[in-house]
């Protein structure tokens, strides 16, 4: 129960990603002190709940209902309640629901605490034994179409390490896809993080590729790819510049998509094409 002019307080909660025993003491703490839980599945909130004999009204807030839900706990926000927001697994916000309510707290002036936890995505990018920094996180790809060349397009000019979610049928696919689209790389299939049966497989994206063509894995699953041999060395300002540099001894767009093709020879063009039409 709220005391009257109290100030309200969101508290984004992060939550295991499967072994329950990696909560935070302060995480337990919010979750028994707030008045109300919302959750991006009820049942998964109550197990974790009851596994800490914690007593809380929840309220479920997923990606369904979460435009309707997020307009009703601000109001309450508004009038002092505290709420706890967590998703079924990981931080909410991060490929979960969450980022709608955090951001209209924000533009209203309710005050927003992070309560930190496991992340599946950092999780399986230490297990890989790939190079840590500098690594983009994408959550996951566009399912097909054009949306879906653009984002592997971008991502073949990363400098550092890629961490994606998939599902795991479709994980055959993207590897794929993801092969044909950066070329063949270092990379680690991550899944079940912190559960009995977690297994992380490293292997070449060829080597992946193959190995879930036919067979999809089960589990939760988290995708690392390692930068490409020479992707590491020029980060996206400086293939900016090298673009610019080109332009102005006089190649064409057509000649410098060639030279760079390693970083996606058609967002190479495509960036030079920009590029020269604006030139003076």
């Amino acid at each position: 129960m709220t005391a009257e002019g109290a100030q309200g307080v969101l508290y984004v909660v992060g939550t295991p990603i499967g072994n329950l025993e990696d909560i935070t003491y302060r995480a337990v703490r919010i979750l028994g002190e707030v008045d109300l839980v919302a959750a991006e599945d009820t049942r998964s909130a109550r197990t974790l709940l009851a596994r800490y004999n914690l007593r809380c009204r929840t309220m479920s807030y997923f990606t369904g209902n979460e435009a309707r839900r997020a307009a009703e706990l601000l109001k309450q926000l508004q009038d002092g309640a505290r709420v706890a927001l967590i998703s079924e697994s990981g931080m909410p916000g991060v490929s979960d629901p969450g980022e709608r309510l955090i951001r209209r707290c924000v533009e209203a002036g309710v005050r927003v605490e992070v309560v930190p936890g496991p992340s599946a995505a950092v999780a399986a990018l230490v297990a890989s034994g790939l190079p840590t920094a500098p690594f983009a996180f994408v959550g996951f790809l566009p399912r097909a179409g054009a949306a879906r060349r653009k984002a592997l397009e971008q991502l073949r000019i990363e400098p550092g390490a890629v961490v994606l979610y998939e599902s795991p049928r479709r994980v055959g696919a993207t590897l794929a896809d993801l092969l044909e689209g950066l070329g063949d790389r270092p990379a680690a299939l991550a899944r079940e993080l912190t559960k009995l049966h977690e297994e992380v497989v490293r292997d070449s994206l060829a080597g992946l590729a193959e190995r879930y063509r036919d067979a999809p894995p089960r589990g939760e699953v988290t995708l690392v790819i390692g930068p490409a041999a020479d992707a590491a060395q020029l980060p996206a300002e400086a293939l900016e510049q090298e673009i610019r540099d080109r332009l102005a001894a006089g190649q064409s767009a057509r000649q410098i998509a060639d030279a760079l093709a390693v970083y996606g020879k058609r967002a190479v063009y495509q960036r030079a094409l920009a590029l020269q039409r604006a030139l003076p």
